[in-house]
């Protein structure tokens, strides 16, 4: 799966580890996290993300 950068703080969301903080278990891809899910360290949105 791959990891995915956010452009604004360089937070690395990593599938195999998921977002606790946020409640998305391991093993969620980028693409299936909820639309409203937002960055855990500056909270911007997904599009904000690149993949790596």
């Amino acid at each position: 799966m791959d990891k995915w950068e956010c452009q604004l703080c360089d937070y690395v969301y990593d599938p195999e580890e998921g977002d606790k903080e946020s409640g998305i278990a391991p093993g969620t891809p980028f693409e299936d996290l909820p639309d409203d899910w937002v960055c855990p360290i500056c909270f911007v949105g997904k599009d904000e993300f690149k993949k790596q």
